[in-house]
């Protein structure tokens, strides 16, 4: 395909994306009320007794239901939208590699439902009840929806990410970029790295939370170099081969 032609596929893909993500939000948005009951619970819970939370202009509170509404309608299209980036890039892969769109779709949404669903229930609750207790009887908590939400998808967009190390690791060991055998080797490197990025990614400060955080990443590097090992790229039977070109004369 032409450089034109990617462009024009790539539009296509991105169109239809777009599109069912418009719907999921339309859908969504019927059901805001729940939405903002579940995103608030792990505040509501860490709040003092007659605790609320405020908006400070006229447009943010309806604002705020259309920004949950949005990244609902993301989470819930998500493995929509990782089908249609597979078959973007499907027609660089080889035949054999092509079986792989089903795993690769139901994993990399598992992984990342997986990290927010960790970030939500493990994560997120100890670190509000960390804040919040140093409220005092002359120091009441006032919290800006704006600001809690905007640092709770971060945060939830981050371990979403951050539990897709397995998938990322597969690529690049299909790209040739790492192997099993160089990520055994440099493992003390990459709990370092793993205990820093837990720093980063857990919102309060304690020990016992970047902890929560590095375990499963840990867990996670372990399957990584299984995966690497599993994803060696093999270079193509020569009937395959044959197949491709002939294929690619038939549709150029």
């Amino acid at each position: 395909m032409s450089l034109i032609s990617h462009l024009e596929e790539l539009k296509t893909r991105l169109i239809r994306i777009l599109i069912v993500v418009g719907i999921g939000f339309g859908v969504c948005y019927l059901f805001k009320d729940w939405s903002f009951r579940v995103i608030t619970k792990p505040l509501v819970d860490a709040m003092p007794a007659q605790s609320s939370m405020i908006f400070t202009g006229l447009p943010e509170a309806f604002f705020i239901h259309m920004k949950i509404a949005f990244f609902a309608s993301l989470f819930l299209t998500a493995p929509y939208t990782l089908f249609e980036i597979w078959r973007f890039v499907s027609p660089g892969l080889y035949k054999d590699e092509k079986r792989f769109v089903f795993p690769f779709v139901f994993f990399s949404t598992t992984l990342f439902v997986s990290g927010v669903l960790f970030g939500y229930f493990i994560a997120l609750p100890p670190a509000f009840s960390f804040f919040v207790s140093f409220s005092t009887d002359f120091l009441k908590p006032m919290i800006s929806f704006r600001e809690y939400l905007s640092l709770t998808l971060k945060f939830l967009l981050a371990f979403g990410l951050s539990f897709e190390m397995p998938v990322f690791i597969f690529f690049l060991a299909k790209l040739g970029i790492v192997n099993a055998k160089m990520l055994s080797k440099q493992r003390r490197y990459a709990i370092l790295i793993i205990f820093i990025v837990a720093a980063i990614l857990t919102p309060s400060p304690d020990a016992l939370s970047q902890i929560l955080m590095a375990i499963p990443l840990m867990v996670l590097y372990e399957v990584s170099i299984f995966v690497a090992k599993f994803a060696r790229r093999k270079k193509p039977a020569p009937e395959e081969t044959a197949d491709a070109e002939k294929e690619e004369m038939n549709h150029p």
